[in-house]
């Protein structure tokens, strides 16, 4: 999909997830149905995702980590693919550097760092070594609300 001017405009008076498509085409000088069309079409395309974010600092018994993976293969894609569909992984992106990944994940009462570790990481194969960054203050941090 292009991703033109106008959608870009579009994604920015989005980031105020409640403005309404009547208020984005008035600013914009479009239509009220473009304005839709686009935004649908972006979602459809994968490109656009609307949702609600938080900051994890303000949910009491939750905490955020930053988990650099090394691997003992070179099929990150695949690895990627199997750490996002852990318990707790907000995201996963496959990296330069010392480490082939990198992990966000979300922490809670009941599922730490201890949890995460050896009920979630240890089913998975050819992990070489993980390294944890604890976040003890983020700025402009949100996340998907991922626990149920």
């Amino acid at each position: 999909m292009n991703i033109d001017n106008i959608n870009l405009l579009i994604i920015r008076h989005l980031r105020n997830g409640r403005k309404s498509y009547r208020k984005i085409a008035e600013e914009l000088s479009l239509s009220e149905n473009t304005v839709r069309a686009r935004v649908h079409k972006l979602m459809e395309e994968g490109v656009l995702e609307i949702s609600g974010l938080v900051d994890p600092d303000s949910i009491s018994g939750h905490r955020v980590v930053m988990v650099g993976v090394k691997l003992k293969t070179m099929d990150l894609v695949k690895k990627g693919e199997e750490f996002s569909k852990l318990n707790g992984v907000v995201s996963v992106s496959v990296v330069t550097g010392r480490f082939d990944l990198i992990l966000v994940v979300l922490l809670k009462s009941g599922f730490g760092l201890l949890e995460f570790y050896t009920e979630e990481v240890s089913k998975l194969k050819d992990v070489q070594s993980v390294e944890t960054f604890v976040v003890y203050k983020s700025y402009n941090l949100k996340l998907p609300y991922i626990y149920d």
